[in-house]
C-alpha cells in the first residue's frame, strides 16, 4: 500500500474524492466564483456566495468529475459541466427554502431568512440561467438534453411533494417519484453527462446513470430515517422537522400503512390538519417503532446503497471507481 493509498484510508470517501480531483475542484471552484459575478447587481454574488461557500461537500461536481475521469476524458469541459451542476443544485435550494420556509440551511440561516423571498427566487433564477450558459459551452447536444430533463424532473418533484405533503394517501410509489425528482435526478444526471462528455461506450453510460441513481435515492432514504431516527446536529435540521411540516416520508408512509383506526385517526390530525401538540412526536416515533418502520426504512436504504455499488461493475478499473462505491457505502453508513 502506497503513502497515498495509507492517507486516503484515514478519510471518508468524499474527502479521498475532493483530494483526487483537487486540480480540477480547484478549476471548478474558481469557474464558480468567475460564473457568479455579476457586474449590476452585488446581491447576486452575496446570495449565492452564502449558500456555495457554506461547506458543501461539492458531491454532484465530483460525479461529473469522477464519472468523466474514470471514462478516460481529457479535455477540459468537464469543469463547466461540474459548475453546471452544482448551479442547479445551489439554485434549487434556493428556491425550496423558500417554499419551505426555511430557517436553516447547513446549519446557518437560509438566504431567504438573511434577504428575502424574492432575492432568493430571483438569484435562482440567474443561477439557472448561467447553469445553461456553461451547459452550451461543452457543445454536446446529448449533455445539454440530459440536464435540462434533470432540471425538468427536479422541479415536477418538488411540485409532486407540494401536493404529497400532509396527504396521509401518499403511497411508497409516489414517495420514489418525489425523491428520484428532488434528489437522485441530479445525481444521475451527473455521472450520466460526465460518461457522455467523455464519449463513453452506451453500457458504461447506463453503469453511471444507474449508481448516480441508486446513490441519490439511498441518500434522501437516509436522510428521511436521520429525520426520526438520527442525530439533528449531523443533518444540518431537527429530530422531527419532517413531522412538524407534514411531510410524507418513508417510515410515516409505512407505518400508516399498517395503522388501524385509531392510529390513523392520529396520522390524520398531526399530519393532514396539522393540529400538533406537545408528546405528538414521541408517540409518533412509537407507532413508528411499532411498526418497525424504522428499520424496515433502513434497509431500504442499504438496498440501493448496495444498488449503487453494484452499477460500478461495467466500468473500467480506476481508483475513481473503488471510491465511488466507498462512497455509496458512506451515503447509508449514516443509519448504522
Amino acid at each position: 500500500m502506497g503513502a497515498m493509498d495509507s492517507q486516503f484510508m484515514q478519510r471518508a470517501p468524499h474527502e479521498m474524492l475532493a483530494e483526487y480531483l483537487g486540480d480540477d475542484l480547484a478549476q471548478v471552484n474558481a469557474l464558480i466564483r468567475a460564473r457568479m459575478a455579476s457586474e449590476h447587481a452585488p446581491r447576486i454574488p452575496e446570495v449565492t456566495a452564502h449558500l456555495i461557500e457554506a461547506g458543501g461537500k461539492r458531491i454532484r461536481p465530483m460525479l461529473v468529475l469522477a464519472a468523466s475521469r474514470i471514462c478516460g476524458y481529457q479535455g477540459q469541459h468537464h469543469h463547466h459541466l461540474a459548475a453546471t451542476v452544482e448551479f442547479i443544485h445551489t439554485a434549487t435550494l434556493l428556491h425550496d427554502d423558500v417554499v419551505d420556509e426555511s430557517r436553516k440551511r447547513r446549519g446557518r440561516a437560509t438566504a431567504n431568512l438573511l434577504w428575502d423571498n424574492k432575492s432568493s427566487v430571483l438569484v435562482g433564477d440567474y443561477l439557472f440561467a448561467r447553469a445553461f450558459q456553461l451547459m452550451v459551452e461543452c457543445g454536446s447536444l446529448r449533455v445539454l438534453d440530459i440536464l435540462a430533463n434533470a432540471s425538468a424532473t427536479i422541479a415536477e418533484g418538488e411540485v409532486l411533494q407540494l401536493t404529497t405533503a400532509q396527504n396521509i394517501a401518499t403511497t411508497e410509489d409516489q414517495y420514489l417519484r418525489v425523491i428520484r425528482g428532488k434528489t437522485a435526478a441530479l445525481f444521475s444526471a451527473a455521472t450520466e453527462a460526465g460518461a457522455v462528455l467523455a464519449g463513453a461506450d452506451e453500457a458504461q453510460i447506463r453503469a453511471l446513470f444507474d449508481y448516480g441513481d441508486a446513490l441519490g435515492i439511498s441518500f434522501q432514504i437516509v436522510d428521511d430515517y436521520l429525520d426520526y431516527g438520527g442525530a439533528g446536529d449531523g443533518i444540518g435540521k431537527d429530530i422531527g422537522d419532517d413531522f412538524r411540516e407534514g411531510k410524507l416520508t418513508l417510515p410515516v408512509i409505512r407505518a400508516i400503512a399498517s395503522a388501524g383506526g385509531e392510529e390513523r385517526a392520529f396520522w390524520r390530525r398531526v399530519l393532514e390538519k396539522g393540529q400538533q401538540q406537545a408528546g405528538d412526536l414521541d408517540h409518533a416515533l412509537g407507532l413508528l417503532a411499532r411498526h418497525g418502520t424504522l428499520s424496515s426504512t433502513r434497509a431500504e436504504a442499504l438496498d440501493w446503497g448496495a444498488r449503487a455499488k453494484a452499477a460500478l461493475e461495467p466500468l473500467p478499473e480506476h481508483p475513481l471507481r473503488q471510491m465511488l462505491a466507498d462512497l455509496a457505502d458512506y451515503v447509508v453508513a449514516r443509519v448504522y
